[in-house]
Parts: structure tokens; sequence; C-alpha cells
């Protein structure tokens, strides 16, 4: 079984930062994606930043220049540091992964339980 899991959400003030984290444990031979996707207050769930196993980043337009997705290989753990918060950044945000648990298995896709994040004006 695979857990995914979030942390660092929160309340802060309009211009704040938060730190986010997700860390996948369980049987895992390799990951491919870490995403980060959010679902603001009665909308559709969007993405915000994706990290694939090759280095390469992506974010939303919303984001960019303020958040930045990175990955620690070595602790199966992603991040999202989210710097000028505005109040539209708040939203339920999820960590979003895909993995192999064997070299020559199929590929899995797991959500995290989701981490809220308030932001004042």
């Amino acid at each position: 079984q695979v857990q995914v899991a979030e942390s660092g959400g929160g309340l802060v003030q309009s211009g704040g930062s938060l730190r986010l984290s997700c860390a996948a444990s369980g049987t895992i031979f390799s990951i491919y994606n870490m995403d980060w996707y959010r679902q603001p207050p009665g909308k559709q769930r969007e993405l915000v930043a994706t990290s694939n196993s090759g280095g390469s980043t992506d974010y939303s337009e919303s984001v960019k220049g303020r958040f930045t997705i990175s990955r620690d290989n070595a602790k199966n753990t992603v991040y999202l540091q989210m710097n000028s918060l505005k109040p539209e950044d708040t939203a339920v945000y999820y960590c979003y992964v895909i993995i192999k648990k064997v070299v020559s298995g199929p590929t899995y896709q797991y959500w995290g339980q989701g981490t809220q994040v308030t932001v004042s004006s």
C-alpha cells in the first residue's frame, strides 16, 4: 500500500508565506510525477505546480513567480514554497503522485487527503 500525506497548511495574512510538504511512503520503486493541485471554495480542483522525475517543473500562470516546487527524491517528498500569498490562493491543497511499485510494473496514481490554506486580506 502507498500513503501520501500533506502538511504545512494554515492561516496566513496576505503577502505572507507558507511551505507545504508531501511525503509518499509504502511500496514504492520509483516516483514519476509529484504535483500540487488546489481546490478553492466552490470551484473545481486545478493544477498548481508539477515536478517530474527528470527535474522539470511547471506552474500555473496564477502562481508563477510566487510559488516554487521542489523535491527530495531520497525522502520521496515534494515541497511547495508559497510566497506573496493572496486571498485568492485560499484553497485545499492536494498532493498527487504517480509511482511504480516494481521495476516492470504499471504506474499508480495517488492523492493526499489535502491541507487547508487560508489567506486573509
